[in-house]
């Protein structure tokens, strides 16, 4: 009998998952990082519902926003300069913190994910 009731006890706690508050970071300013092959990349940017402005190697990038649900969007690069930057974007948010998220990204249809950090700077 004991060790039903630990069993119960294991299998309603033993599988606890975190919440994401994923609706605190569709909007405001943050810093992200990316590592690759060993190499951190970072960058700045300024996010609305709709549009996303990005600094990254005193380059300006912009975005359009479509926001799949609360945790997924895909962005597209409004002025694309070329083949690489036609190619729409998908970036999943993973975990959250008060102040932070974990995310992964890829080319739309692209099996190969990245993955980074983003701060929410305000």
């Amino acid at each position: 009998m004991k060790y039903l009731i630990l069993l119960l006890f294991f299998s309603f706690f033993g599988c606890y998952t975190s919440t994401r508050q994923c609706k605190d970071f569709k909007t405001g300013s943050f810093y992200s990082e990316v590592k690759i092959n060993d190499q951190l990349y970072t960058s700045t940017f300024v996010r609305d519902e709709q549009l996303q402005i990005e600094t990254y190697n005193n380059k300006i990038d912009s975005t359009q926003l479509r926001w799949i649900n609360d945790c997924e969007v895909i962005f597209k690069t409004i002025n694309p300069k070329n083949m690489a930057e036609r190619k729409d974007i998908h970036l999943k948010i993973l975990t959250t913190t008060d102040s932070s998220y974990t995310y992964e990204y890829s080319y739309v249809g692209d099996t190969k994910k990245q993955k980074g950090v983003a701060y929410k700077i305000k």
